[in-house]
């Protein structure tokens, strides 16, 4: 998949049972889990908690790392973290087709929200499309709000923020059939429940809107994962405490990671809430492409009707 255009384009879309989903007609879309149905327990990186439990627990994780959050970004990745966001936003090309209304989802700090509005910007002279980031942290959106403080977009219709959460985004705040474009980068693992975050995109996303995540996964050759596997188990707590003071939170986010669903059960995940995807593999024409030997993937899915 050169970029998400490409993997989006009907041509190049499976329509075999498991990989596409016909239309409404075949299921409903958006199914709520009587509460029976709900599980009691899941996990907050390698610990089994109670349903409950894990929101106040990952809003504590990051109202701990706030600050440093951006920092220790950097430092964990070696920079790359930019060149994947780069990438993530190139290829989903905001403003080619006019301007849009983008939904980023947990979106901390601005970073993806910044580079939505400069690209359109940029490239396409567009100053009408607009972004509303969305975070259930009201310390990490916070330090997005202080991120564009110091831009052109500040005090403009162009950026709006909104305290909420993932999995039930208000309908009167966020109206079905209403966005172009909904982003979340290395969020959706930190959700209790991944399906219920992406049966709200879809409910929001106009027919033909975009669903684009960009998130960690695990590499596919043995050799690179266990030395990324050391890597991350060994140096990123103790960066977290070198860094910012917190290894603990650091050690979550590397177990996080560990316990998201492959790029293929994460792709099914997409299509299960109503979405079209691209074939089930990796790259051109597939439901999602690898970054640096799949450390980070871009998975992405339309809303057909």
């Amino acid at each position: 998949m050169n970029s998400l255009k490409s993997a989006l384009r009907p041509r190049r879309l499976s329509r075999r049972r498991g990989h596409l989903l016909a239309g409404p007609s075949c299921r409903p879309l958006h199914t709520t889990p009587t509460r029976q149905d709900e599980p009691s327990t899941t996990h907050f990186g390698f610990k089994t908690v109670g349903t409950t439990d894990k929101e106040p627990m990952v809003q504590s994780v990051f109202s701990n790392v706030a600050s440093k959050y951006d920092v220790m970004n950097d430092a964990m990745s070696l920079y790359t973290h930019r060149l994947w966001k780069d990438d993530f936003v190139s290829s989903l090309d905001p403003g080619r087709k006019g301007p849009l209304n983008c939904l980023d989802v947990a979106g901390g700090t601005g970073d993806i929200a910044l580079r939505i509005l400069d690209h359109a910007r940029e490239k396409y002279a567009d100053r009408e499309t607009k972004v509303t980031m969305v975070d259930l942290n009201p310390e990490m959106l916070q330090e997005g709000r202080k991120r564009f403080k110091i831009t052109m977009y500040h005090n403009t219709p162009q950026i709006d923020f909104h305290v909420a959460n993932a999995q039930t985004l208000p309908e009167d705040i966020f109206p079905s059939n209403s966005a172009d474009l909904y982003t979340i980068a290395f969020g959706i693992r930190n959700c209790t429940s991944i399906p219920e975050v992406l049966q709200s995109a879809y409910r929001v996303l106009k027919p033909g809107g975009v669903f684009a995540c960009l998130e960690f996964s695990m590499p596919t050759n043995p050799l690179f994962r266990r030395v990324y596997d050391e890597y991350s188990f060994s140096i990123i707590p103790l960066l977290g405490t070198i860094l910012a003071s917190d290894r603990e939170s650091y050690q979550y986010l590397v177990e996080s990671i560990r316990k998201f669903p492959s790029q293929p059960e994460f792709a099914q995940m997409i299509r299960d809430a109503g979405f079209t995807t691209g074939e089930d593999k990796d790259g051109d024409g597939g439901a999602w492409r690898g970054l640096f030997g799949g450390i980070a993937s871009i998975h992405s899915g339309v809303k057909v009707q």
